[in-house]
């Protein structure tokens, strides 16, 4: 059994229980064994990050940011190693998807999060000289970060984003790996050590375990220690931890479910239909369809220009290859989705032929089913199918149109794709649509998410526990686990150095009203 990463030394699980990952392409178990954690494993893990975080509190950013970029080198030499066994454990490609693609995503936002602590404007330090107050964000405390299955890489517990943006606020990290890739998450948790050693980090900073019970890991939630918690995955894994954290009043940053809705407009389909329908598949596929942003749910008119997109969407998908999923859980839970909504009244517009072979795979299907249905059993249709599978929703008029996109719940993404003799009825929808998303497209699908400063990756509820923050996009993600300080008519050589008159480390403030980096006028 592999050992967990606990208190600055990989040891012994205290516990008998194991898991194994499962090669999708194959079937079969792969790889060495790996525990299964109860609460005596997971408690000196709370303690050691309680005394990471006394022992770091008051550092500068200049510290953080040298961990995060020898993390970055430290998974960069080691990269070869690390998308081999993500290949093997979840059955996405290894090049370029893993090396290439993920690999390049997470040691560079790695190095984003550390320039983001080293540059610190991400603590928004804010001086109001009249009123004596100064103020900015400071780190919250540990953060237990729980990854997903379908980024091993730039969403994993021990090396993505949440990770990233935890330690660029100053926090330590219980990181939870995911049963899927066991061996993808101790290796990048060993080059994360490692950084944390060359840097002097104190032994609870970064910690890593596997797998728990459901009722293990909302138990470290309630734990004194736990400051905040960063989850990625399913909506009912998430709204178990949300409820315990709103008990406890303690921030849970949740990314959860979401369809990404695609309205293409009658304009639109008429002057550019097939490319649209080209770039819909190749969005709706990608990965697999196991994408947080895949393009679930698509609303199109009734007409003439709507049908011919069905039409030749479901030759495409009819044609469409069956993709390797992640795991055994993916390809039930994707089964059962469509279930749901066949039983709600969804008709098959169109599916693929599957080989009979060993991989754990999925058929690429197209349902589609009538405004009217749709605004009858609104909630039903909304049901996640996680893979290549799209709901079609075939709308009488822009007023039904209004009324479809009125019934959404929350999502991450939604898109038009809207000629200029679409206009007015775009100025009809945009409003009620740019509500129900975080991040609004026009003319372009949604499954690309760039790590840039004005990205949110975030959206309503469901979408997210938290609509006013992103998971993706510094510095502002690392704000999600800090607190907001305030310093009211503190002597100046007991301020925190971005709040001194002197403004040594040329940080950008808001002095007055006033965004500059000069001192503070005496």
């Amino acid at each position: 059994m592999e050992p967990i990463l606990v208190n600055g030394q990989w040891a012994a699980s205290k516990t008998g229980e194991t898991i194994q990952a499962v090669n999708p392409n194959t079937g079969q178990k792969t790889g060495p064994e790996y525990p299964v954690s109860g609460w005596t494993d997971l408690e000196p893990m709370a303690v050691a990050a309680a005394a990471a975080f006394a022992a770091v509190r008051d550092w500068p950013g200049e510290r953080f940011a040298a961990f995060l970029d020898a993390a970055a080198a430290k998974i960069d030499d080691n990269a070869d190693a690390i998308a081999a066994a993500a290949q093997e454990e979840t059955g996405l490609g290894y090049e370029p998807r893993l090396r290439v693609g993920e690999m390049g995503r997470t040691v560079g936002q790695l190095r984003q999060a550390a320039a983001a602590a080293r540059e610190s404007s991400w603590r928004l330090p804010t001086i109001d000289t009249t009123a004596g107050v100064r103020s900015m964000h400071v780190a919250m405390g540990p953060v237990f970060v729980i990854g997903p299955n379908n980024f091993p890489l730039a969403f994993n517990a021990i090396s993505g984003g949440d990770f990233a943006a935890a330690i660029a606020a100053g926090c330590p990290v219980i990181a939870k790996g995911h049963p899927a890739h066991p061996r993808t998450s101790q290796l990048l948790g060993e080059a994360v050590f490692a950084a944390a050693e060359e840097t002097g980090m104190p032994p609870g900073m970064v910690q890593l375990f596997y797998h728990c019970s459901p009722d293990v890991g909302l138990q470290l939630i309630q734990h004194p220690a736990i400051a905040a918690i960063a989850f990625t995955g399913s909506r009912a894994a998430g709204m178990s931890i949300k409820a315990t954290a709103d008990r406890l009043g303690k921030p849970a940053f949740l990314e959860m479910s979401s369809l990404n809705p695609v309205v293409l407009l009658g304009g639109a389909l008429a002057s550019r239909g097939e490319e649209i329908v080209d770039q819909f598949l190749a969005s709706s596929h990608m990965g697999g369809g196991q994408f947080c942003t895949n393009p679930g749910l698509v609303v199109i008119p009734s007409d003439a220009a709507g049908e011919q997109f069905l039409t030749a969407a479901g030759a495409k998908v009819r044609e469409a290859a069956c993709p390797t999923m992640l795991g055994p859980g993916v390809v039930d839970h994707y089964k059962k989705g469509i279930d749901v909504l066949k039983q709600t009244g969804a008709e098959v517009a169109a599916e693929a032929t599957c080989p009979d072979d060993e991989r754990l795979t999925t058929v690429p299907t197209l349902l589609t089913v009538d405004g009217a249905t749709f605004l009858e059993h609104a909630a039903l249709f909304q049901t996640e199918v996680f893979g290549p599978c799209a709901l079609v929703v075939k709308a009488d008029d822009t007023e039904q149109m209004a009324a479809i996109l009125e019934r959404l719940e929350g999502n991450l993404t939604g898109c038009f794709y809207a000629d200029d003799a679409d206009q007015a009825t775009y100025e009809r929808l945009e409003p009620i649509l740019r509500r129900k998303v975080g991040r609004l497209l026009n003319d372009q699908m949604p499954t690309g998410v760039a790590v840039s400063a004005a990205m949110n990756h975030g959206g309503p509820y469901p979408a997210t526990g938290h609509p006013g923050f992103s998971a993706v996009g510094l510095p502002g993600s690392a704000r999600r686990f800090s607190i907001l300080a305030s310093y009211d008519n503190v002597r100046d050589e007991r301020l925190p150095a971005e709040l001194r008159d002197h403004n040594a480390g040329g940080y950008w403030r808001l002095v007055d009203g006033v965004w500059t980096t000069d001192d503070v006028a005496a």
